[in-house]
């Protein structure tokens, strides 16, 4: 953003904090993710609130409104919406405070209580039928999003575009898979729900006590999807045992076949890693953020566990043969050096 631009997009904010009533609130930069939102944390007097500012046209936030009050009225913790501008980007927010599940984890809080929770939350939401029409993660969708790997990743690791048999071999296998995660019926699919999306509200009862954010990107899907942003989780390893516990609790509470399901979870999560990985890679070479690089270890670490179930055998077969076990442990080419992530 230009410095004309970024002293408009300020009076912007300003006018439509004053308008919201809170042009008098101090205010305070909160951290940024992946996208191109930025968040402030707004204090008037005893009265706290938070400032999406998404500005168009690389983010609209209508997607955020739709499912805040879709969940809203679910009896779920989505940040209660203020105020909202949506010509201009900016939205005025609950703030659900600063227990993320990330933040606690690491300052020892009890793992298997929080995951639990989080479980439940997902057996509650998934009673609920995924709306007519809100957007299919269908074989279409989940073979484009697979070839991110081959748009970024690979020519980041060989210097060239990827070869067109090579693609042509690696979508007919997500051809050949997707189907089996595709089809209705679907259920309300949050995307990226894992520990730094997640918050722990203990002061509310029920699946209340999950606090949530960054859903705008939901999608009507497979169950089994959630499960594993929220196990196989990119920024933080989550214990094998516990995963093991937590994956048994939901197939327990759905009562759903415990083969079939976990078939599933290793074809998403596959697919949801290979993507990953891909859109880490874009990160760094398009949008000049390679300190996602440090987490590629990890991606290759979820990205082998998933690939080891007998159902993707093929795939396993073309990875070790496109990408073998030595390139997977080695850093990209050009990649400016990066402190590891634990």
């Amino acid at each position: 953003m230009s410095d004309r631009a970024a002293v408009d997009r300020a009076a912007l904010s300003d006018r439509f904090l004053a308008a919201a009533g809170w042009g008098s609130a101090s205010r305070t930069k909160l951290a940024g993710d992946a996208s191109f939102r930025k968040y402030e944390r707004l204090q008037r007097g005893s009265e706290p609130a938070v400032l999406m500012d998404a500005a168009p046209p690389q983010e609209d936030v209508r997607p955020f409104l739709r499912i805040a009050r879709m969940l809203l009225g679910f009896g779920y913790s989505a940040p209660r919406i203020l105020a909202e501008d949506v010509e201009n980007g900016f939205l005025l927010l609950e703030d659900l405070g600063d227990g993320l599940y990330a933040r606690l984890l690491r300052q020892g809080a009890n793992e298997t209580e929080l995951y639990a929770a989080a479980i439940d939350f997902l057996l509650d939401l998934h009673r609920h039928p995924a709306a007519d029409d809100l957007a299919a993660y269908d074989e279409k969708r989940l073979v484009e999003e697979a070839e991110l790997f081959l748009d970024w990743y690979l020519p980041a690791l060989t210097g060239q575009e990827t070869d067109t048999g090579l693609r042509s071999e690696f979508c007919d296998l997500w051809h050949a898979l997707a189907p089996e995660v595709a089809l209705p019926p679907r259920v309300l699919v949050l995307r990226d729900f894992h520990a730094e999306n997640l918050l722990w509200l203990p002061e509310r009862s029920g699946t209340a006590k999950v606090g949530l954010l960054d859903f705008q990107d939901a999608v009507a899907g497979h169950p089994a999807y959630d499960l594993v942003s929220l196990l196989e989780d990119a920024r933080r390893d989550v214990p094998p045992e516990l995963a093991e516990a937590m994956l048994q609790r939901y197939v327990a509470g759905s009562g759903k076949d415990d083969q079939s399901f976990r078939r599933a979870y290793a074809i998403l999560g596959a697919q949801r890693n290979i993507r990953i990985l891909g859109v880490f890679t874009r990160l760094w070479k398009r949008d000049g953020k390679p300190h996602y690089q440090a987490f590629m270890p990890r991606m290759w670490a979820l990205v082998e566990r998933d690939l080891a179930h007998p159902a993707l055998a093929d795939l396993r077969a073309w990875f070790d043969r496109t990408v073998p076990q030595p390139l997977r442990l080695k850093p990209l080419p050009g990649l400016p050096e990066l402190a590891a992530v634990s």
